[in-house]
């Protein structure tokens, strides 16, 4: 049986390699090499996956965890990494259970891909685009001219569009009548419309929280940085996914997430008793960061050249509630060219998930980033495109 992969990323070659036993396998790359967008990612060290158990990933599946269910317990993240080892694959665990090559090259990765497809015989085809897939009869035809049997989308999303991420197979879904979620970034840096400047500034241990009708949508601690258009890190990036899809939701700072109201409260009682006759600018050098602390006293409503001991009560229960509760504006997600994720894509209902298979066309199967799957950091997107490679491979 003749079968065609379009796109030659993580999903499309782990597809091709369960897949070539049995069939003539060709993948069809529009650029000048394998895996471009893998090059990239994890700074260029490439996070593999992420070494947890399968519920643990399931929890860090953004949209369509249950669709995942199956595609996850075929290939863990377990039996992902073991079976690179065996590729030839050096590989370590970091914190967060996070999984680089030894070497810490993403190359190294691409390369094992490499050399289990050649020794496997599959046809690889780089600079080759496909424009348009017909299905004749029990066939499909690339191009007009390449008939095969069945055919795999493995196209990827839109995020990075210099790797080829051109959106190329939401319009083959749509072309085949596959209803395509909308797409938003994710993974990605918020914009604000604080007028603040403060680019460049970190901040650890905070705590980044969104509510929507006084309801909890995402909390979440540890590090994140201040840029020229918002705010971006750690934090930020696994916010923006919890929320790419939603209106109307307000935005908050803990910066002090280890004191509850009451402890801040006593706290900055204490350095004010401390500091009675100095500003409160510069008494609160010792609680915040020196760029942020105007902005929090403007927040608070309080001015900066205040003496301490002319400070109020309520005033410094203003305080507290700002320090607790910092309002970040949300004005919108970063360009989607600039996300780690592509969030939408094929709807997933219209997939069959334990073989990737369209339950519209017969023999067109859709797997990895085009499909509307994504997770948070950790390696658990590059997972969701091996393990759903690996159900379409030994099922073609």
């Amino acid at each position: 049986m003749k079968i065609a992969i379009i796109g030659g990323g993580p999903a499309g070659m782990m597809c091709a390699i369960k897949a070539a036993e049995n069939h003539e396998l060709t993948i069809f790359e529009k650029n000048e090499k394998l895996g471009k967008k893998l090059f990239i990612t994890g700074k260029g060290r490439c996070n593999l996956t992420n070494y947890c158990d399968e519920r643990e990933f399931l929890r860090n599946i953004v949209n369509n965890s249950t669709f995942m269910y199956s595609s996850i317990y075929s290939f863990s993240p377990f039996a992902t990494y073991y079976y690179f080892e065996e590729f030839g694959l050096p590989l370590k665990v970091e914190r967060g259970n996070r999984v680089f090559p030894a070497s810490d090259k993403s190359s190294d990765v691409i390369k094992a891909y490499e050399r289990k497809l050649k020794s496997l015989g599959v046809n690889i085809k780089l600079n080759s685009e496909i424009k348009f897939i017909e299905k004749v009869d029990d066939h499909f035809i690339l191009n007009g001219r390449e008939k095969f049997d069945k055919v795999v989308i493995a196209t990827g999303g839109l995020s990075y569009k210099l790797t080829g991420s051109t959106g190329d197979g939401y319009k083959f879904a749509k072309d085949f009548g596959h209803k395509v979620i909308s797409q938003v970034p994710g993974l990605i840096g918020i914009n604000l419309k604080n007028n603040f400047s403060l680019a460049g500034l970190t901040l650890k241990n905070v705590e980044l929280k969104v509510t929507k009708d006084k309801k909890i949508i995402s909390n979440e601690f540890g590090e994140m940085l201040f840029t020229h258009r918002g705010i971006s890190g750690p934090i930020v990036l696994t916010t923006s996914s919890k929320i790419n899809r939603l209106k109307d939701f307000e935005m908050y700072l803990d910066l002090k997430p280890a004191l509850d109201s009451e402890k801040l409260h006593n706290r900055i009682l204490r350095d004010f008793g401390e500091n009675q006759n100095k500003n409160i600018e510069n008494v609160l050098k010792s609680l915040l960061p020196r760029d942020l602390i105007l902005y929090v006293l403007e927040a608070a409503n309080i001015d900066k050249d205040k003496k301490v001991n002319q400070i109020t009560r309520e005033e410094r229960e203003n305080l507290v509630e700002t320090i607790k509760n910092f309002e970040l504006k949300f004005d919108s997600l970063d360009d989607i060219n600039r996300a780690i994720i592509t969030s939408g894509g094929v709807d997933v209902s219209e997939i069959e998930p334990r073989t990737m298979e369209s339950k519209k066309v017969p023999g067109l199967y859709f797997i990895g980033e085009v499909l509307d799957l994504d997770g948070l950091t950790g390696g658990f997107n590059i997972q969701i495109a091996n393990s759903t490679g690996y159900s379409c491979g030994i099922n073609l």
